[in-house]
């Protein structure tokens, strides 16, 4: 569904009935009991929406704080930073752009032609180099259109295979395609180029504009959508049975009952089938469950007492020896004024690194920032220790199992829609992995919460 029919539905929706049809409706709604699993941005959303409408809603969350993959750390006072979702992705018409402005949230912009790209060396690229990286980038994307006009799907790796092996492993060629994967795939859908969908890894859409930040943290939004809802924290779901009115969730404390079950589980909790649904879910969700991927960015930020690297960029990119290593770092100077580092890893490498220690972690970015070089200084081995660190690891989140969703070879974006269907009019299903064009983002997660709601309304 296009937001611009979304947003129409939601109107229709959230505006309700006049009359003597509004008070049947009222009547109606204040006997239905609404159970939403999950006080991520998808849950709030839906939750947030139905309770303005006056239904009786209730939300559970198996952590103890709200926000899900949306998780502001306040470990450092004056910098609260965003361990999960960061941006805003693409300000222009986004509808979370829209509640920011609707709240009055601060936000500042970050931009990714503000950057610098430095060769395995430690040097800038070269106008040489630059222009080699362009020329294989455009070489790269007419393998991938090729691939997808084939009728067999393949990975995005398989697909750009014969342009890659027209170099030596150890050569700059070979490096900055890495690069490249890494970088406008890896990073991007959070999925290793060797399972991502040649055929459907870019069927998502995007809105136009730069990506704004929350100097005070993504809670800003979330905090907002928790406000006067009735959230019960600390209940993870074992068991839900549906097929039979009411529907009965079972979690360690309670089994609760509902008309309606909006689940709003990550697809990684999914796909772990940690919870058990009785009768089964259909086949096509469980196809699609399956099918579709699930992928880790990883994140690690690095405190110093001030920035030794260049302040007038928001982006040092880096093309390593190994692939995926620390390829890309956001600066916080700039943007907020503050001598902070983030350097990302993902896809396998990012699972990787989780089963090492953050001193380990710490160390093996330290060694990359001290390679680096610019005109007019040297980050050099005698850069400075960071003062303090924050690092993630969403594949071995219990409550995540993955930071967000992607085409893996195989799926399609039916399986999508899938997902999002609603059962017998009592189970509702929100949450990015649901969302058919704005999978892995929030205000897909936001924007699928909202569906779920209308949904309800509809009946």
């Amino acid at each position: 569904m296009r937001r611009r029919n979304l947003l129409k539905l939601m109107a229709i929706a959230l505006v309700g009935c006049t009359g003597e049809g509004y008070a049947r409706k009222t009547a109606r709604i204040r006997s239905q009991r609404i159970l939403v699993v999950g006080a991520g941005l998808a849950g709030l959303a839906a939750a947030w929406a139905l309770h303005r409408q006056g239904y009786d809603v209730q939300v559970i969350e198996a952590r103890d704080r709200v926000g899900g993959r949306i998780w502001t750390s306040t470990a450092w006072p004056d910098m609260p930073l965003d361990l999960g979702a960061t941006w805003i992705h693409g300000v222009f018409g986004n509808p979370l752009s829209e509640l920011a402005n609707e709240i009055g949230a601060e936000r500042v912009i970050t931009r990714y032609d503000s950057a610098i790209t430095y060769n395995t060396n430690g040097q800038p690229l070269s106008a040489a180099q630059s222009e080699l990286l362009d020329s294989l980038q455009t070489r790269l994307y007419k393998a991938l259109a090729q691939a997808q006009e084939q009728e067999e799907d393949v990975s995005i790796r398989q697909a750009i295979g014969p342009l890659l092996q027209q170099f030596e492993p150890s050569s700059l060629e070979y490096r900055l395609i890495n690069f490249i994967l890494s970088r406008e795939f890896e990073h991007q859908y959070a999925g290793s180029a060797a399972s991502l969908s040649a055929h459907w890894y870019d069927s998502d859409e995007a809105f136009d504009g730069d990506d704004a930040l929350f100097p005070a943290g993504f809670r800003t939004l979330t905090d907002f959508l928790a406000h006067d809802l009735r959230i019960e924290l600390g209940q993870p779901v074992q068991a839900i049975h549906w097929a039979q009115s009411p529907v009965t969730v079972i979690t360690p404390k309670a089994e609760l009952i509902a008309d309606h079950v909006v689940i709003t589980l990550p697809l990684g909790v999914l796909k772990a089938q940690q919870v058990q649904f009785s009768p089964a879910l259909p086949s096509d969700k469980q196809q699609a469950i399956a099918k579709l991927g699930m992928g880790v960015l990883n994140k690690c930020y690095l405190r110093f007492t001030s920035a030794f690297w260049p302040e007038d960029v928001d982006w040092l990119e880096y093309i390593p020896a190994t692939h995926g290593a620390w390829t890309g770092w956001v600066s916080f100077q700039q943007a907020v004024n503050m001598p902070v580092l983030l350097g990302f890893n993902a896809a396998e490498r990012g699972k990787e690194m989780e089963q090492w220690s953050d001193r380990q972690i710490v160390a093996s970015a330290m060694d990359t920032l001290s390679c680096l070089r610019f005109s007019g200084g040297l980050f050099g081995a005698g850069i400075p220790q960071p003062v303090g660190y924050q690092v993630t690891r969403w594949a071995t989140d219990p409550f995540a199992l993955g930071a967000y969703s992607y085409y893996a070879v195989g799926s399609t974006p039916r399986m999508r829609q899938a997902l999002a269907a609603p059962l017998e009019k009592q189970l509702f299903f929100a949450g990015e992995a649901t969302h058919p064009d704005f999978f892995g983002t929030t205000h897909g997660a936001y924007l699928s919460g909202l569906r779920a709601a209308a949904e309800i309304l509809a009946i």
